[in-house]
């Protein structure tokens, strides 16, 4: 996905080229490139400054607490960014026992911060996910819930985007991730996307009615198994 992303703005870099200089392009790109390029942090951190990198799951590397926390009713996920919304934060009555000196600057939190993570979790878990969100939106503190697919699904802002296609052999209706963005195209057909040919299934069409191979050559070029 991250290629097909790349591969899009060096298009358009160069379809741009070409309006203005009328001069072509060549577009050389690669799925590992593209994937390694993710890799800022990481390869810096190792490259420049010989420090481990290792899996840290939700959990960030350099602020506290930016991480995944069980609630009564599922998970949120909290991003206090600097030491004033952590100061709000403590201020909360429910995160009172928080409010610690060794707490207040965002150095002593990260260095405790399995400790204080595990802290915040057994306080969160006597929560309800719709109860934490409501408190933190009302210190601007970033939070949100963690829904599950099928949330996702229902999400008025997604239910109405996805895309849709059915298998004509067995009937299935299969429905579709949305686009990132809908197009003219995909509103002019409902939304609804033709189903892909399975292996071999167009043979005929193409290399018969449109390459104008015979019935004899084609049997056997697929006794052969060319097709």
């Amino acid at each position: 996905m991250g290629t097909s992303e790349h591969a899009y703005g060096l298009l358009m870099k160069a379809l741009f080229k070409r309006e203005i200089s009328g001069e072509g392009s060549r577009i050389d790109l690669a799925m590992f490139e593209s994937s390694v390029s993710w890799l800022t942090v990481p390869v810096t951190m190792t490259a420049s400054f010989d420090t481990r990198s290792s899996r840290r799951g939700n959990t960030h590397e350099f602020f506290c607490p930016v991480s995944v926390y069980k609630t009564a009713n599922g998970f949120i996920y909290l991003a206090v960014g600097n030491d004033r919304q952590w100061q709000a934060m403590a201020g909360l009555e429910i995160f009172k026992s928080l409010d610690l000196p060794e707490y207040r600057k965002n150095s002593g939190r990260i260095k405790a911060v399995e400790s204080l993570n595990r802290q915040i979790n057994a306080i969160t878990a006597n929560h309800a996910s719709e109860e934490l969100i409501e408190l933190f939106n009302a210190i601007t503190v970033p939070v949100s819930k963690i829904k599950t697919i099928k949330e996702v699904i229902a999400d008025p802002l997604v239910s109405r985007k996805l895309l849709t296609t059915t298998d004509p052999v067995t009937g299935k209706h299969i429905t579709l991730a949305p686009p990132p963005n809908m197009t003219p195209f995909l509103e002019k057909q409902d939304r609804t996307l033709s189903f892909p040919p399975r292996f071999g299934e167009q043979n005929r069409a193409v290399y018969g009615e449109k390459l104008g191979l015979s019935a004899e050559k084609l049997a056997d070029l697929k006794e052969k198994g060319v097709i």
